[in-house]
């Protein structure tokens, strides 16, 4: 009786150990540490955004300053801007890192005919692998007009 029970707890104990390898997340993680200033002057106030991100692989960056790692999307408008990163590990690496990222948007403009605006920033991580982190939305950004 005794050897069957051993079997099997050493089946459960390899298969736990597979298992915590398995919850290691393939894409990267975005966070956002803060956004400033929240109300803008259009045609003259930049707006920065902090964020922190984490990767097991380490596959964050890419050399060739033409291909960007960071989707930047102003809601207001269809298609997004795109930030290169480049390559977070030595010699391109796979290891699990983490950091942070500071993006500066250029000059915010009103599209409409009004005094002020609102929008929100959607940004996403992509790693060299294809894999992306989950859509972040910032907080609302106030635009007024210069007159």
């Amino acid at each position: 009786m005794r050897a069957p029970l051993s079997i099997i707890t050493l089946a459960l104990l390899a298969s736990t150990g597979c298992k915590e390898e398995a919850l290691a997340p393939v894409a990267p993680i975005l966070t956002l540490v803060s956004i400033s200033p929240t109300t803008v002057t259009a045609h003259t106030d930049s707006v920065r955004i902090a964020l922190n991100y984490s990767d097991a692989q380490g596959d964050i960056g890419e050399l060739d300053p033409d291909e960007p790692s960071l989707s930047v999307r102003d809601q207001r408008l269809t298609t997004a801007d795109w930030v290169h990163i480049p390559p977070v590990t030595p010699d391109m690496m796979e290891l699990s890192v983490s950091g942070a990222l500071d993006v500066v948007l250029p000059p915010l403009f009103l599209l409409g005919n009004g005094d002020q605006e609102s929008t929100t920033f959607t940004l996403q991580l992509f790693d060299r692998a294809g894999n992306k982190s989950e859509q972040l939305v910032t907080p609302a950004i106030t635009i007024l007009d210069t007159l």
